[in-house]
C-alpha cells in the first residue's frame, strides 16, 4: 500500500466520523436514559476534525521531505 493510500485511508475515516456524528447530533431524536446522543455526536465531529488536521499535517510534513533537492550550481574546475 502507498503512502498515499494510506493517508485515504485516514482521511475517510475521520470524514466518516464527522458525517456520523453529524446525523447522530441533528438528523435523530433518539433518547437514550444513559447516554446523550448529541454529545456523542459532537464528540465524534470533533474527533474528526482533529484527525484530519493531523492527517493535513502530517502528510504536508511528508511530502515536503520526499521533494527531490536539485543542486544547480555550477562549479568549474
Amino acid at each position: 500500500m502507498t503512502v498515499e493510500a494510506d493517508h485515504m485511508g485516514g482521511i475517510g475515516g475521520c470524514i466518516a466520523l464527522i458525517v456520523v456524528g453529524a446525523i447522530l447530533t441533528f438528523a435523530t431524536d433518539w433518547k437514550m436514559e444513559s447516554v446523550n446522543l448529541d454529545v456523542v455526536g459532537l464528540i465524534m465531529m470533533a474527533a474528526g476534525a482533529i484527525g484530519l488536521a493531523v492527517y493535513a499535517s502530517v502528510f504536508k510534513r511528508r511530502r515536503a521531505a520526499a521533494l527531490p533537492v536539485v543542486d544547480e550550481t555550477h562549479h568549474e574546475l
